[in-house]
């Protein structure tokens, strides 16, 4: 008989719609008292400044982290020590997130909203952050699942097909299997991503990569390699850990994944091994050092179940026992663990209900009017994928396309390589032919020169002084890689800039900065004069000192508001859709992001509290520039999974801001 644990919603509304809480950097995380439910999109706006020793100072953003902070454990390993963060519910397996001076966050599921400072056990920093906590918008009231929406049983009949241990190539056996989840491939490394879960590095000389990286970086290496082991007759599909980085080598909760040579009802089946490291010990198979895990090994698989859990991309937990359960043995190198035997069933939730969860946030409303938009009108022409392989969100519905308003004019400001290559690939290409022609709308391009942001803005705010002149109507802004952060920089150091300005829209943007930039600063050049694409005004290597990570965070520690409404549209790329010409750029980035486009980290792209519209599923060139439509052959085979339907992308990020900005 199978054991369902009950999933019960505490209190789900807020006593207050707004909140302001003062937050110290000595306490651990501070309760705000406010029940948050899944689909919520929370506003939070931190002010303060910390003391975080050495002479150093710290504001919501976080201060830079040193080469010893490498070994600390912190929170949110990416962010900055003493940064703004928080977190739902008091779990050991709740994720926390980084907040920083403004950030708008969609609440991933109802729980207890808890603030805290980015800071290791050893950190003493003084002072306080007062945050104001504000309801952008409310997500759904949560209750059952729909009555037409049912989960597949896993029965003992189904996993007595499959050994209860997992063994070493020599055939020793190992670690138990002792959870199954049902559900797709991408869906379940989603899953695990959003709780926290990282894919270990599969070779030693990924592993050594990925040191350097993350060294250069300044952020901790939790992604240590885990041995081979096999089920179903080869090695684990996918290793992955969850770690703190000061004990990752010694202890850290670790599982293997496997997908079964067989279907639950037309399902995909996963089965999984997860143990805890919890220090070294001999190996019986050859005297060396291996890692020893807690004997206790029920506690990782319930470990497992709470981090999905709290992330609420879960349907159901619960259990079922094989016919033959292995309550007490030995791992392949020797050590003795024991359990009760069971295996924890994990259903994902099914799409359909994920769907109805997510109806009213930006991101679907977005998918929504896009693929309205590319199935309606389709100003790129030709056959498209479906909609739920261009956006990483997925429709619901489509929408009636109205008019667009006059009212406004549109900007595009590209990127530094744009301006390089304006000749052979202008930003979004034919797309504002299309807009122009059948929309009436104003369409303007300000090609930046390969110049710092700084002086990229002060020209900016006074090409847009002086069209103000001639036409009192204001621009919605896009800026695209490099021009996001001149326009920020233009709306932010310029007050005049936001008279001109009445929405900015950041297309993979790098807001946040690049590692790319820090990295390879030459690699652009090589673009450029192998692709023959043109003469770039300007200095390739000022452009790229702006993009820096570094120079990007103490920007937006110094500005953390907008003058005006932001919208964020990053784009996220896997290694087969990206072209050949990112295919270096794109396998560093997968060392330090799981979300990247080839050149920047998903929260690099996004601005701070900004309306979110969801991902583009396309490489950072393929999102704006055309380069798949170029003349030049050996551009076209550079860009060789650069097709992506641009027109219908801008028309409706257009149609999504107009209406946004005329109901507020």
């Amino acid at each position: 008989m199978n054991n369902v644990v009950s999933k019960e919603p505490g209190a789900l509304h807020a006593k207050e719609a707004a909140k302001e809480i003062d937050v110290s950097a000595r306490d651990a995380w501070v309760d705000t008292g406010i029940d948050v439910r899944a689909g919520d999109a929370v506003q939070f706006t931190a002010t303060g400044t910390l003391t975080i020793g050495q002479g150093q100072t710290a504001g919501p953003q976080g201060a830079r982290r040193g080469f010893r902070d490498l070994i600390k454990s912190y929170p949110v390993n990416e962010a900055g020590q003493g940064a703004m963060i928080g977190r739902i519910g008091s779990s050991d397996a709740a994720v926390p997130f980084l907040i920083g001076a403004s950030r708008q966050v969609q609440i991933p599921r109802a729980g207890r909203l808890f603030l805290g400072v980015n800071k290791a056990n050893t950190d003493q920093p003084v002072g306080n952050f007062h945050v104001k906590v504000e309801f952008a918008s409310r997500g759904p009231v949560p209750g059952a699942l729909p009555a037409n929406i049912k989960l597949s049983e896993v029965t003992t009949e189904i996993v007595d097909r499959f050994p209860r241990r997992i063994g070493d190539a020599q055939g020793n056996a190992g670690d138990n299997t002792n959870f199954v989840i049902v559900g797709g491939e991408q869906k379940i490394l989603r899953a695990f991503q959003a709780a926290g879960w990282v894919k270990v590095d599969r070779e030693k000389k990924d592993a050594v990569i990925h040191t350097i990286l993350s060294t250069m970086t300044k952020q901790a290496y939790v992604e240590l390699p885990m041995s081979e082991l096999m089920l179903f007759g080869r090695n684990q599909d996918y290793g992955l850990a969850h770690a703190v980085p000061i004990r990752v080598v010694a202890a850290r909760h670790h599982l293997r994944l496997w997908k079964a040579p067989f279907q639950l009802e037309g399902q995909e089946f996963w089965v999984g091994a997860a143990t805890h490291d919890i220090g070294f010990d001999r190996d019986n198979r050859n005297n060396g050092v291996t890692h020893k895990i807690d004997p206790n090994i029920d506690d990782e698989r319930e470990f497992v179940g709470r981090s999905l859990d709290e992330t609420g991309l879960v349907a159901r937990l619960s259990y079922v026992n094989p016919s033959q359960p292995s309550k007490e043995a030995r791992t392949a190198t020797g050590g003795s663990f024991h359990s009760d035997g069971r295996l924890l069933v994990i259903h994902l939730m099914p799409d359909a209900a994920v769907s109805a969860a997510a109806s009213g946030t930006p991101s679907v409303k977005f998918a929504n009017l896009f693929c309205s938009v590319r199935e309606k009108e389709n100003p790129d022409t030709g056959d498209w994928p479906a909609c739920d392989q261009l956006l990483e969100t997925a429709p619901q519905a489509r929408v009636e396309l109205k008019a667009i308003s006059t009212a406004y004019r549109v900007l595009l400001v590209p990127g530094f390589f744009s301006a390089c290559a304006s000749s052979a690939a202008p930003a979004f290409g034919d797309a504002l032919d299309h807009l122009k022609t059948q929309h009436n709308l104003t369409i303007d391009t300000w090609v930046p020169p390969n110049e710092s942001s700084e002086a990229n803005g002060a020209a900016i705010a006074q090409y847009l002084a002086g069209q103000m002149l001639t036409d009192k109507r204001k621009y919605i802004v896009f800026g695209y890689s490099k021009g996001a952060p001149d326009v920020q920089t233009a709306l932010v150091l310029h007050p005049g800039a936001k008279d001109a300005v009445a929405a900015f829209v950041s297309v993979a943007g790098a807001i946040g900065g690049s590692p790319i930039a820090d990295i390879l600063p030459k690699q652009a050049e090589g673009w450029i004069n192998r692709y023959k694409l043109g003469q770039c005004a300007g200095d390739v290597s000022t452009a790229f000192k702006s993009l820096k990570r570094e120079v990007r965070q103490a920007f937006l520690a110094a500005h953390p508001t907008l003058p005006v409404p932001g919208y964020s549209l990053p784009a996220v790329s896997d290694r087969a859709h990206t072209s050949k010409g990112l295919q270096e750029s794109w396998r560093l980035m997968s060392y330090l992001a799981p979300r990247q486009d080839s050149q920047l980290a998903f929260n690099d792209a996004v601005l701070p509290g900004s309306t979110v519209l969801g991902a583009a599923l396309a490489d950072h060139l393929a999102v704006a520039l055309p380069f798949d439509k170029a003349s030049d052959p050996s551009i076209r085979g550079m860009a060789d999974q650069g097709r992506y339907p641009r027109a219908a992308l801008l028309e409706s990020m257009i149609r999504f801001v107009v209406g946004d900005l005329e109901t507020k």
